[in-house]
């Protein structure tokens, strides 16, 4: 029955799973398991590489509801993509093993490929249903094809059911904002303090799955559908985050509240005229007069923008097999998702960076700023362009709110069997489809703007000029020319949502064959068991479909579209050499190979590629005696570059950037400047860009090559019969991926430019003619993809399990789970210098890499079915990049942000069966309400947001869940 299935579930997190490595049945003696990692099946097989399980007990210790939370406290993992993220969020959840990149590592459901390769979305993984997690450390190419490089992740879901099961839980969290130092600061600025203690961020998730089995047994089906809710959180609630922190000064000694020159008072930077390139802004009071610019008119983005996305999201599906005769076993599934969320930020703006044609005789312009603006031209029909920055403020205006709504399918079909004589078959189908579809809400249209600003006097009213000629009769005129002079009339006109869409799909055809050839005799003459084999075949297509509306494609988005096609052909052998002899209790030999023939091709544009590529694997391993085993291993692995990196278009965004060119003082030379494309006149008047945000050019490259990875582990996993209830493991893992697909980071390409005035680098920047700004349409870093250098890392992984009986009091459960760092290391390009972000954090090196990092859960049975867990979970502190004194990282400095000191969580979870059908668990995360560091917002890079990293730090502070299971 189903209790029975629960009581057996995986514990939290173990060193050497054993049992628990097996398929998601629970093996009989002699029937043969697979441990993720190899195809090959046997009754006692083990893994030979580095192996951690993440078991459900340890999901509902968490009061997790989202999986990738459950492994990014693991300290081989990086946070990526999470619900904390939300300005440029595309609503998805990644994960990211070994900071290799969350598309360098495989996922998969039950041993098969999850979804799409440059759409995974471990949202579509229902927690509820999870078994256990398998995480594989290393290369697998060999295994399951392209994308193994730093490992995989294995789901492994309740796919065999016999009774019901329901599953609640909501959770809230409540923090006391009490960090003085960011309070002050708030304060002294004049902006909204958050009050003291906020109770938000409610979450509610309920699933339910039921199963039977039929047929005397041989077949089973199972059912299951959930409903998970998170209600927003804004940055205004947490004191970290209710404001946008920069440096004070240059040498960052202290941190002030920032903000963007897009401003509710308005900021303007002629192109021409006498006040070229100067930024000037309107007056405070009100009045239509322009001064210039300074800090205290900076807007304060932060409030509005969420540091909690909402979310609503439905699962549901189906399992189901059944055994027509021992040699046919017909399989198959259906997975469902639907996932709608919101990201939110500050109401839009007439950006800078866009540049604006304004008639020299604009009545809604005093005299005063016609003159500024034009010169002697003022009060003609001339015209002249600037760049605005407006906000949007007030007067009824909304916040932008990106509608991102995903809906995945998954289906596969199998039939198995046993063929006699040791050897089995699984030939698998599996067809995924992704839709995601985004709109993208209370955002300026830029060609509206420029209709509402090119407007004359009739008979004294203000009158756009595309009402005069009949094009756009709707116009209205939009005050931009005094503080607060929009009405919400006129930013009304000036919204149109932008619409983009993308089709995604997956489709898979697999056969394999597995035998046992000791059936045959062949084994070793000093071993009892026999050689096993695999070898298959498969095929795989995925698809791109993305589509753009007119509105989107003002703002840089654009079509695309592509295909990959991939043949396959793979073996594995496994070779037992020794067995039950002295000082070899077992001596075992791995090896496997896996040809792939790519084919790459985009309809739209007749361009493609195609290559091939042969990935391999050798694996040993020893147990002198029973106790104790050795294992090593080589693997050769590839990614293959997805359809986005091959043809995406070629696009403008922002990123977090300063430009040392910019300001009446720049940072950099005029010679170093210049070669950025800096004139003589421009030096020392170029605009900064806003918010610590310049523009970057990234998009597709149809030219790129596999990436190629080398893995080599070695390993110790002792099971002492001496000590009763210890296991532990260490392992040394040694990854390298060469001609890795990527871009130059432009935090890297402007600090080398200005560093070593290298011709490569300075030769990415591309200034605006005009303005020589780093920002908008006209000016940006190239930042699209290329086979770059390589990355590299290595470390040690050290896991171990203590089970302590202390009689009539129950027990205690000790697991630990610790990754030491060794290095991280990357070559932007090849034979260009390396660095290595072993222990920093910011700019160049983004999220912090902490030399050490554990988790360590104890766990006290008490007897009668009830238990206490505490977990500990640590991350050792870093310092930030730009103060190395590698010329790679060398950057600005800063004395306040200069290191993250270690943090420690405590975690607490208690759970009692009230009856054998009925549990109840409860539990708090950060016990201790434990602020996130607070960092100047210009340090973060990718998945920064509400000043600090917030799937590396807990954001929202202490966290507390309730939650119940009933069995029948």
């Amino acid at each position: 029955m189903l209790s029975a299935l629960i009581a057996s579930s995986a514990s939290a997190q173990v060193a050497e799973p054993g049992a628990q490595e097996a398929s998601a049945q629970t093996p009989g003696e002699d029937e043969a398991i697979v441990v993720t990692g190899t195809r090959i099946r046997r009754p006692d097989l083990q893994s030979n590489s580095p192996i951690t399980v993440v078991g459900s007990e340890e999901i509902r210790f968490q009061g997790a509801t989202a999986v990738e939370g459950v492994l990014n406290r693991l300290p081989q993992f990086t946070a990526d993509a999470n619900d904390n993220v939300s300005n440029g969020s595309d609503g998805t959840a990644n994960i990211n093993l070994r900071n290799l990149g969350s598309n360098r590592v495989l996922t998969l459901i039950n041993g098969q490929r999850m979804l799409p390769s440059q759409a995974i979305d471990i949202n579509f993984v229902p927690s509820a249903l999870i078994e256990r997690i398998d995480v594989v450390t290393g290369g697998a190419s060999a295994v399951y094809g392209s994308d193994a490089l730093s490992g995989v992740v294995n789901f492994i879901l309740r796919d065999h059911l016999d009774g019901i099961r329901i599953d609640a839980q909501a959770g809230f969290a409540q923090h006391g904002n009490n960090n003085r130092d960011v309070r002050s600061i708030i304060a002294a600025q004049g902006y909204a303090v958050p009050a003291r203690g906020v109770v938000d961020g409610g979450k509610q998730d309920i699933n339910i799955a039921l199963g039977k089995n039929f047929a005397g047994g041989r077949g089973n089906i199972t059912l299951y559908g959930g409903y998970r809710h998170a209600d927003p959180v804004l940055q205004a609630n947490r004191d970290v985050s209710a404001c946008a922190l920069q440096a004070a000064d240059a040498t960052g000694t202290r941190l002030n509240c920032g903000g963007s020159s897009n401003t509710p008072y308005g900021s303007f930077t002629p192109l021409g005229g006498p006040n070229q390139g100067i930024g000037l802004t309107n007056a405070k009071d009100g009045s239509r007069t322009w001064v210039p610019y300074d800090s205290s008119f900076a807007y304060n983005y932060a409030p509005t923008n969420y540091f909690q996305r909402s979310d609503e999201r439905y699962t549901g599906g189906a399992f189901a097999k059944f055994e027509i005769v021992p040699a046919a076993e017909a399989y198959g599934s259906f997975m469902y998702m639907k996932d709608h969320t919101f990201s939110q930020a500050a109401p839009s703006a007439l950006f800078l960076g866009t540049p604006f044609t304004l008639p020299c005789n604009q009545p809604l312009m005093s005299a005063s700023q016609l003159a500024a603006l034009c010169g002697a031209a003022a009060g003609t029909s001339a015209t002249q362009d600037t760049l605005i920055g407006y906000r949007l403020g007030g007067n009824g205006t909304l916040p932008r709110r990106d509608d991102l709504r995903h809906e995945d399918f998954r289906y596969t079909a199998g039939l198995r069997g046993d063929l006699g004589h040791g050897f089995s078959y699984d030939a698998a189908f599996v067809h995924s489809l992704v839709r995601f579809d985004e709109t993208y809400m209370n955002n300026v249209d830029n060609e509206k703007a420029q209709r509402a600003l090119d407007v004359v006097s009739v008979g004294g009213v203000p009158t756009c000029r595309s009402v005069i000629d009949g094009t756009d009769p709707a116009c209205t005129p939009i005050n931009v020319f005094q503080a607060n002079g929009l009405t919400g009339e006129q930013a009304a006109y000036l919204y149109t949502p932008s619409n983009t869409a993308s089709r995604n799909t997956q489709t898979i055809f697999n056969l394999s064959v597995s035998g046992d050839l000791g059936t045959f005799g062949i084994r070793s003459p000093w071993a009892e068991s026999g050689v096993a084999i695999v070898v298959g075949a498969e095929h795989r297509k995925e698809t791109l479909r993305y589509t753009a509306d007119d509105i989107a494609e003002q703002g840089g988005a654009a079509d695309s579209d592509g295909k990959i096609s991939v043949t396959e052909g793979f073996g594995e052998i496994e070779i037992p050499i020794l067995q039950n002899l002295p000082f070899a209790h077992a001596l075992t030999l791995n090896g496997g190979m896996r040809y792939s023939s790519y084919r790459n091709e985009q309809e739209s544009t007749g361009l493609g590629s195609k290559y091939t590529a042969f990935t391999y694997k050798g694996e040993v391993t020893w147990a002198p005696i029973r106790d104790v085993r050795l294992r090593a291993s080589y693997n050769r692995a590839i990614r293959a570059p997805n359809i986005g990196e091959l043809f995406g278009a070629q696009t403008i965004g922002n990123v977090a950037a300063q430009d040392p060119c910019s300001g009446t003082t720049p940072a950099a030379s005029a010679a170093i400047c210049g070669l950025t494309g800096v004139s003589a006149a421009q030096y020392g008047h170029i605009i900064e860009c806003p918010s610590d945000v310049c523009s970057a050019q990234g998009g597709g490259n149809p030219a790129l090559r596999p990436e190629k990875g080398d893995t080599w582990t070695v390993g110790l996993v002792v099971t002492p019969k001496m000590v009763p209830g210890l296991s532990f493991s260490v392992d040394y893992y040694n990854i390298k991926v060469k001609n890795y697909i990527s871009t130059v980071d432009p935090s890297l390409t402007i600090s080398q430019c200005v560093a070593t005035s290298d011709p490569y680098y300075c030769g990415l920047f591309r200034r605006d003619p005009r303005s020589g700004a780093l920002f908008g349409t006209d000016g940006y870093i190239i930042s699209t993809t290329l086979n770059t250098g390589f990355l590299k890392t290595s470390g040690i992984d050290v896991t171990a399990d203590y089970s302590l009986p202390m009689g009539a009091l129950g027990k205690l459960d000790f697991n630990l789970v610790g990754t030491w760092l060794n290095e991280q290391v990357s070559e932007p390009l090849p034979g260009l210098g390396t660095y290595d972000c072993k222990g920093l954090y910011g700019y160049t090196c983004g999220q912090p890499s902490p030399t050490w990092r554990h988790v360590l859960r104890t766990t006290w049975q008490v007897p009668g079915d009830a238990s206490l867990s505490m977990a500990w979970r640590y991350l050792g502190g870093t310092e930030l990049s730009s103060l190395s004194t590698n010329p790679f990282l060398a950057g600005t400095p800063s004395v306040v942000n200069a290191k993250i000191p270690a943090y420690s969580y405590f975690d607490l979870t208690a759970a009692i069966s009230v009856t054998d059908q009925f549990q109840f668990r409860a539990g708090v995360n950060n016990l201790l309400d434990k602020d996130p560091p607070a960092i100047a917002a210009g340090i973060l890079s990718a998945f920064g947001n509400g000043n600090t990293y917030p799937g590396v730090y807990d954001p929202l502070g202490r966290t507390v869940f309730f939650g119940v299971s009933v069995n029948f």
